[in-house]
């Protein structure tokens, strides 16, 4: 009889471990999951902010030194390459077609 009591615990042991690990498994590993990526996506967000910000500025410097004068066509000309660089990212857009129901 103490053989059946040792084996009937640790039957519910693992019976307990099996649902809780499967309860994890389908609650909280995809939050990690998803709270991860938002971590790293706001990551890279900032950093490719802050990467832009400081190739403006160079590009703007970089043209400052090369055109003799005021500071403004560089100011122009680098407004410039980011309007065209905008332009041509809008022209690659891909816009999401909506069907019409008709009623």
């Amino acid at each position: 009889m103490a053989a059946t009591e040792g084996d009937w615990a640790a039957q519910t042991a693992d019976t307990i471990e099996r649902v809780i690990g499967g309860v994890r498994g389908k609650t909280s590993e995809p939050v990690e999951r998803i709270a991860r990526v938002v971590v790293y996506g706001l990551l890279a967000a900032f950093l490719g902010v802050a990467a832009l910000v400081l190739l403006a500025i160079l590009i703007v410097r970089v043209l400052d030194i090369a055109i003799p004068g005021e500071v403004w066509p560089a100011h122009v000309i680098t407004g410039g390459i980011f309007t065209l660089a905008g332009l041509l990212l809008w022209r690659k857009r891909r816009v999401k077609t909506v069907p019409v129901r008709r009623t």
